[in-house]
């Protein structure tokens, strides 16, 4: 397939191992870069603040003149969120499917990205030829149609990332794998492959959407008033169950959250959902209907569905309500992290005497492989060495143990850290060293201005509070003009701390004057001496450290 002999072949992942999200990885063919998705990943709960996470590509901006291609596996966010941030530093052109690109275009705009954007539309047939390689690509099995493998082919064998995907037999056209095309890459030799592994821990085979369509239909059958359903606005296969649904049960839907609404468009207008005539109805018009003739799908600000339901049972979302009687069906898993978050909302929904369908029924399964269809998509491919990505480490063992299984050996089994490079090189695979990776973190319109220092101070304020000691001195007086003056937020009731407060203030003037007496007064050991201080007195009384803010002035 590739005509000319490669030198040198590289693999580097910058977001996607040892993580849920922030997928990109790295395909180095001679000089040649190529991009393989460019994910965010949602803030972890210690992340105070943060809006979201992109990868470091410090790596491809210092080598921005050998970066040939981006190419997105599929448009859900943790492939092709970060795209906007990428194209800031780097002028190439991205590769995608129809539904990936209108996805990523919409996403630019939100991002309020300005810049110029060279989109190029691929299928599953087409075979892009850069320099140093071919690139193909195969169709998979997940919950957005659309969705790709890819495969680099080097002179060496193909390096296939298989994207995110599941095998499922009762897939409907759009959702249909191409295994004779995997088979086909298999045959003609693949060097190595990278294979999503979020699901390697589950035994057995996914749960068929099949499944899943009778249970939200039976569900739909059984309810009584409205139908609150909730599910991320990028799974487009639960959306299209849904409808599907509400059409055979004589129900109407009104779509609520932005994304959810701007995803429904672009899928429906490109022809990914099937919507009966008169089917939908804009939220102002639910007035209009009986409880038993509507279902209302919703999502929160980020596309996540289980914020906006915790506002729908405090009363206070926008346009629609909890009542009584409503049956809300909780149509996916929660992120990493949320479970608890997702209990609570459970809870607060059954107390304003809403019915909640959601782990107990099949109306969600995962849009990843489970074991058998990992271990499946390994014989397929029959690669000489395997990488698995796409999750946390606990899931890339599992992975690993299943590559075993099969018949690998650990020789031909890597998983390697954020930035280090596997090279193949005297006929075997290795890891040869490491380039910049880890996070950045988005905070508004800040890409990187937060960093781990920041974060432990938001950390602090969030458990401790402040304290803003304010002192204005005359200096040449040697006198304190004003203060000292101590404002706490977060640390201690004043009204009810008035003697901790006095004494506070009191430890405090005697440090300034103490310290305006000597010969020369440096403003910043006095600073420090106050926050030292004051900070081992307070802990004394109360067992808390504050953030300790001291203010000089002079007059």
């Amino acid at each position: 397939m590739i005509k000319i002999k490669n030198e040198s072949i590289k693999v580097i992942a910058l977001g996607g191992i040892g993580e849920i999200g922030k997928n990109m990885y790295l395909v180095e063919v001679d000089k040649d870069i190529l991009v393989i998705d460019a994910g965010l990943m949602f803030p972890e709960e210690e992340m105070l603040g943060i809006d979201m996470v992109i990868p470091d590509i410090s790596y491809l901006r210092e080598n921005r003149d050998r970066v040939k291609a981006i190419f997105l596996t599929h448009g859900h966010e943790d492939h092709m969120g970060a795209l906007s941030y990428v194209l800031r530093h780097l002028d190439v052109p991205v590769y995608g499917t129809k539904l990936t690109l209108a996805l990523a275009n919409a996403k630019l705009k939100e991002q309020d990205y300005q810049g110029k954007t060279n989109f190029i539309e691929v299928t599953s047939n087409t075979m892009v030829e850069l320099d140093s390689v071919n690139v193909s690509f195969f169709r998979t099995n997940h919950s957005i149609p659309d969705s790709i493998g890819v495969c680099v082919h080097t002179s060496e064998g193909g390096i296939v990332y298989t994207g995110d995907f599941k095998f499922d037999q009762a897939a409907t056209k759009l959702y249909k794998p191409e295994i004779g095309k995997m088979t086909a890459i298999g045959e003609q030799g693949v060097l190595c492959l990278l294979s999503d592994s979020t699901e390697a821990e589950k035994p057995g085979y996914t749960t068929s959407e099949a499944t899943v369509a009778k249970e939200i239909s039976h569900a739909f059958y059984n309810a009584q008033g409205r139908i609150i359903a909730a599910c991320y606005a990028s799974d487009i296969s639960r959306i299209q169950h849904i409808f599907d649904a509400a059409y055979e049960n004589n129900r109407k839907v009104a779509v609520v959250g932005r994304s959810l609404e701007r995803i429904y468009h672009i899928a429906l207008d490109l022809g990914y959902l099937e919507v009966a005539n008169d089917l939908i109805i804009p939220v102002n018009e639910i007035k209009d209907y009986q409880n038993h003739q509507l279902v209302i799908l919703a999502t929160g600000s980020q596309g996540e569905p289980i914020e906006a339901l915790q506002r729908m049972a405090k009363q206070t979302h926008k346009l629609v309500n909890i009542q009584p009687d409503d049956t809300v069906l909780i149509a996916a898993s929660p992120l990493r992290g949320s479970e608890l978050f997702l209990s609570k909302t459970v809870d607060m929904l059954y107390k304003v005497g809403a019915n909640v369908v959601s782990g107990k029924k099949i109306i969600h399964v995962t849009s990843h492989g489970s074991q058998e269809e990992l271990k499946f998509m390994m014989n397929l491919m029959n690669p000489k060495f395997f990488i698995p990505v796409h999750g946390e480490y606990r899931m890339l063992k599992a992975h690993r143990k299943l590559a075993l299984e099969i018949g690998m050996t650990n020789e031909q089994i890597l998983i390697p850290d954020l930035g280090e490079i596997v090279e193949w090189k005297d006929g075997k695979l290795s890891i040869t060293g490491k380039v910049p990776s880890g996070n950045v973190l988005i905070d508004g319109i800040g890409v990187g201005d937060v960093g781990n220092i920041v974060l432990r101070d938001r950390k602090l304020l969030s458990q401790d509070g402040i304290l803003i000691v304010v002192v204005t001195l005359r200096k040449q007086e040697k006198k304190i003009a004003a203060g000292p003056e101590i404002i706490s937020r977060g640390f201690v009731y004043v009204r009810e701390s008035e003697k901790l407060m006095d004494d506070s203030t009191k430890l405090v003037k005697d440090i300034v004057e103490r310290n305006i007496a000597k010969d020369t007064l440096e403003w910043s050991s006095l600073k420090q001496e106050i926050r030292d201080e004051l900070n081992r007195y307070l802990f004394e009384k109360t067992k808390r450290r504050p953030m300790i803010l001291p203010i000089i002035m002079e007059v």
